[in-house]
């Protein structure tokens, strides 16, 4: 070894988002004049600067060399220590690799966003918004979520009430917002609300939200039920009132020539109508259950009804269902097919389809939206003739679906390649899809949305590798 090297200091500290400077003293102790070359190595490279990267020393004499580091203010610059080093590779010794080490330790810090989605939300009996939060630091979150408004006008069912997210990543908290009273008539009333996240030591992070409550009634029904009511009472009175009077003038005469008035015979009298009876009624038999054989072996009345097969509930069947009890509101549901275990059971508005960790891949997605308009969707599918190590559409059209309706993008047979990602929006004037995917190996990837009226109009979720694949995602509108 004709290289000595020294580290001053050998153990730094950095905040993210400022940069600190680390000297690398070195000598030649060898007998010719040689060209040493610097490379930053370890995981904290991307933000490593060495000047000057190369330095040219004669025997005996002794050179300075500054690491300069920068990690960024984001989740990617890990809060603790960070070992670095440094290659050093002499040009007349190439060979003589020499790899002086230290350690960097990186702050923490905390960064959270959050936001409603979506911040309005109608209904006449509850209101079912998400909260996004959303942890931009670099240490694990963990808060507490809760619900409050001016006049306990609203009560608050939350889910999960406590979240711990890692650095990068976000969660999706459910809510549901009932009324403490119910307008039976009149119009709609907003009502404010906003979400707390609360952070142990520090103030909570509000989110402002509008709860729109309808009435059970709308106004013009009650005044044409009242209306509807009062005719009604006026025309009984009115029948009361005018209601004709029968009765019998008839009177017997006396008999003109006669002395005295005698009793009619019975004869003479007419006898009164029999008096009517309820006409007797048979009960109906009873009904033969399937299994009843009819008396003997004869196949021919007593034959068993087949049994209908249950509809498949798909993605429109359950987004039908939330549209029924909040029809102003947006929502979208879905199911995937898996490999090994085929359909799942519909989701909705964020929840998780498929499955995490078990290395199975989706195949086909199925998507349904209310108050979107529409989607359109496309799936990017592995390539096994690919050249570049990404796969392709595979030659397949964008599918599109209106509100309510079935949309399927991917394929559910025997040999249909794997979904690596795929491309989803929906109409201008339905707002924006947000989706997030876990794919083999790699996790949840974040949270993206797609912007109607900018750019292209979609977003794509998902990967571009050949390698992997989707294993299951998410979707909100």
């Amino acid at each position: 070894m004709s290289l000595w090297t020294s580290l001053e200091p050998a153990s730094a500290t950095v905040d993210p988002g400022g940069s600190t400077t680390v000297r690398l003293r070195l000598r030649n102790t060898g007998d010719v004049v040689d060209e040493y070359r610097f490379e930053a190595v370890g995981d904290v490279a991307p933000w490593t600067v060495v000047e000057p990267q190369t330095l040219r020393l004669y025997p005996g004499t002794t050179g300075t060399v500054e690491l300069t580091f920068a990690p960024p203010r984001t989740p990617d610059a890990t809060a603790g220590p960070n070992p670095f080093a440094v290659r050093i590779t002499p040009t007349e010794h190439p060979e003589a690799v020499t790899v002086p080490e230290g350690n960097l330790t990186i702050t923490p810090f905390t960064e959270v966003r959050a936001e409603l989605v979506p911040p309005t939300v109608k209904g006449r009996f509850r209101g079912r918004p998400k909260l996004a939060v959303d942890n931009l630091g670099n240490t694990k979150l963990t808060a507490s979520v809760s619900g409050s408004d001016n006049g306990d006008q609203l009560s608050y069912d939350i889910h999960p009430s406590n979240v711990q997210i890692e650095p990068g990543r976000a969660a999706f908290v459910k809510a549901t917002l009932k009324p403490r009273q119910i307008i039976w008539f009149g119009s709609k009333e907003e009502r404010p609300y906003k979400f707390a996240v609360q952070r142990s030591g520090v103030a909570p992070l509000d989110v402002d939200g509008t709860y729109v409550q309808r009435g059970f009634l709308p106004r013009w029904l009650a005044t044409f039920l009242g209306v509807f009511l009062a005719l009604a009472i006026t025309f009984v009175m009115l029948w009361i009132a005018y209601k004709p009077q029968v009765r019998s003038e008839a009177k017997e005469r006396l008999d003109e020539a006669g002395v005295s008035t005698l009793a009619p015979s019975p004869s003479a009298t007419p006898s009164p109508p029999p008096t009517p009876t309820a006409p007797a009624t048979t009960p109906p038999p009873a009904a033969q259950s399937p299994d009843a054989g009819g008396g003997g072996g004869g196949g021919g009345g007593g034959g068993s009804e087949e049994k209908k097969k249950a509809p498949e509930k798909t993605a429109a069947t359950a987004v039908q269902a939330l549209a029924a009890d909040d029809p102003g509101g947006r929502h979208i549901c879905y199911r995937v097919f898996v490999t090994g275990k085929g359909w799942t059971d519909a989701v909705c508005d964020g929840e998780t389809a498929g499955t995490v960790g078990e290395n199975k891949a989706l195949k086909a997605i199925n998507v349904a939206v209310s108050g979107a308009k529409r989607t359109g969707s496309a799936a990017f599918v592995h390539d096994p003739g690919s050249t570049n190590g990404k796969g392709d559409y595979n030659g397949k059209p964008w599918s599109f679906a209106p509100d309510g309706i079935d949309n399927y993008f991917g394929s559910t047979k025997a040999d249909a390649p794997n979904m690596l990602g795929f491309t989803i929006n929906v109409d201008d004037g339905g707002g924006s899809v947000c989706q997030t995917t876990h794919v083999r190996n790699e996790g949840w990837h974040g949270m993206g949305c797609d912007k109607p009226g900018e750019g292209e109009g979609y977003i794509f979720g998902g990967t571009l590798s050949n390698d992997l694949w989707l294993e299951a995602v998410k979707f909100t509108v």
